[in-house]
């Protein structure tokens, strides 16, 4: 009778799961590096998120691989920034199942939405930004925002909280933990929003071109002067007219440092700075060569505000550029 009661205790404890086990956390596929890493830091100690589009591939350019599709299809939860930058993803998400979460960060409340500058050539901005400011905006109409959204640690922090409350819905064991990453992802946030601010005020009022428009929210919060983008479309090498359009801008706003970005050839920026009259610079709105992870984000944003301030803060003089301001470097 003992040896009986005995072999049932133990099919009832074998068949009880253990304590604190749980379900697998959702699969989780993020678009593109910089809302990844945003989303990693959510997720730490729980699970990783997949990046789609590694190896600093930009998304403008960006096609899906059989290997790209599976890990869709696979996806719990699917985060992409929108079709203004990722069109090549709007097609695949909309035949995805009923079953898969698909969020359009771009589609978020309460983000600071700004909308597509005209052409190449630009006025000096109508508005500004002051650090710690949240300005009201009118959302422009979805096909003329401009997406670049991430390069403001403000949409950031919007970002953040809302991945951890979607996370938290699908996944109500660990909405507890999700909520203090959040929180540890906003603090982090702030304290780089007033780093950026320190280093970026070296760099006030001293203008230049960009060599694609990826920048204006970045512009925005920290009142840097951009005075146009080499090319509208960076896919498309600009003509002889725009690049005249270009040499006149510069000499007109006195601009002395011209922009490329490592994504994409720069060998006509040769016909501006041939003369080396003007400083050139690369900027990289996201990130290619950095290891994808919680930290990417603050490192892109970092080097961004470095790379500014390090071309700016140098003017043209006679046959040398010389140092101007010195600006302190970013922590």
């Amino acid at each position: 009778m003992i040896l009986r009661f005995s072999l049932i205790l133990w099919a009832v404890i074998l068949a009880t799961p253990a304590l604190g086990s749980t379900a697998e956390p959702p699969r989780v596929v993020v678009s593109m590096a910089p809302i990844h890493s945003l989303v990693a830091w959510i997720m730490k100690g729980i699970g990783t998120p997949e990046l789609l589009i590694k190896g600093g591939h930009s998304p403008h350019n960006a096609s899906l691989r059989p290997s790209q599709m599976r890990s869709l299809s696979q996806a719990d939860i699917i985060f992409w920034l929108g079709e203004g930058v990722e069109g090549f993803l709007q097609h695949p998400l909309e035949n995805r199942s009923g079953k898969q979460r698909i969020v359009k960060i771009i589609e978020l409340p309460k983000l600071l939405l700004l909308p597509l500058r005209k052409g190449g050539i630009w006025e000096t901005h109508g508005h500004t930004a002051q650090q710690g400011e949240d300005t009201e905006h009118t959302a422009p109409h979805p096909e003329h925002i401009d997406s670049h959204i991430w390069l403001d640690p403000f949409n950031a922090r919007i970002i953040a909280q809302a991945v951890a409350d979607i996370l938290s819905e699908a996944d109500p064991e660990r909405a507890g933990q999700y909520q203090e990453n959040a929180k540890r992802l906003i603090f982090r946030l702030n304290n780089l929003h007033l780093e950026i601010g320190d280093v970026a005020v070296a760099a006030i009022n001293k203008p230049y071109i960009v060599f694609h428009d990826a920048y204006q929210y970045f512009e925005y919060r920290y009142n840097l002067k951009a005075a146009g983008s080499v090319t509208i479309n960076p896919d498309r090498k600009p003509g002889a007219r725009r690049l005249r359009e270009i040499q006149q801008k510069l000499q007109d706003t006195h601009a002395h440092c011209i922009f490329s970005e490592p994504q994409f050839s720069s060998s006509h920026l040769k016909i501006l700075t041939g003369e080396g009259q003007y400083y050139s610079g690369t900027l990289d709105p996201i990130g290619i060569d950095i290891p994808p992870g919680p930290d990417m984000y603050f490192i892109l944003m970092r080097r961004l505000v470095s790379d500014f301030v390090s071309c700016l803060c140098q003017v043209y003089a006679g046959d040398e550029l010389k140092e101007d301001t010195p600006a302190a470097a970013p922590k």
